[in-house]
């Protein structure tokens, strides 16, 4: 029996005004929290955040979730 093996896309994306691991928590939380999101790591320092997804995102989608967070996609 063959093992279904399955490509997971990883994206990264710059995100304005975040300064802590807080900002990081919340920028991760949100982004999470959208269908066919896997795994997400936020970068205070660079600002960048890598989203490893199983289909690519909508922009907009990360977009409304990086602001909900309090937090600005550039």
């Amino acid at each position: 029996m063959a093992a279904e093996t399955q490509t997971e896309l990883t994206t990264v994306y710059q995100v304005k005004g975040m300064t802590c691991g807080h900002c990081e928590g919340a920028v991760s939380g949100e982004i999470s929290a959208l269908p066919g999101v896997t795994s997400v790591t936020a970068v205070a320092k660079t600002g960048e955040v890598a989203v490893v997804s199983a289909a690519p995102l909508d922009r907009e989608a990360v977009r409304a979730a990086v602001d909900e967070a309090g937090y600005e996609l550039v």
